[in-house]
């Protein structure tokens, strides 16, 4: 049967403490919520700009089909497609943080 040497023990995870980026065996504290209100910012201007190309592409649409002079077929096509692109970019970026929250809770502790 194998004996435990507690000091070799202690001396371990002190190290692997310290390179998780703890101080003394007492972890440091959690990053302030400015980081988090950050991303979340960032997120949500995201998607506000998200929303305003397909606002812009609804208009131009709705006013090529009203016969319109001023909008081209063109113009209305070309922001249907940045449109498009944005909101499949922003579908993706969910995906990945949803997989990674998902991949961070089946962590084993």
């Amino acid at each position: 049967m194998n004996t435990i040497d507690r000091g070799q023990l202690l001396q371990e995870l002190r190290a692997l403490a310290g390179q998780a980026g703890a101080v003394d065996g007492r972890m440091q504290p959690k990053p302030s919520a400015a980081g988090v209100q950050q991303f979340g910012g960032l997120f949500g201007k995201a998607l506000d700009t998200v929303n305003t190309l397909q606002q812009q592409t609804t208009d131009l649409q709705q006013r090529v089909e009203m016969g319109d002079k001023s909008v081209s077929l063109v113009q209305a096509m070309v922001a249907m497609q940045k449109s498009g692109i944005a909101f499949q970019a922003t579908v993706q970026v969910r995906n990945r943080l949803v997989s990674a929250y998902q991949d961070i809770m089946n962590m084993p502790i």
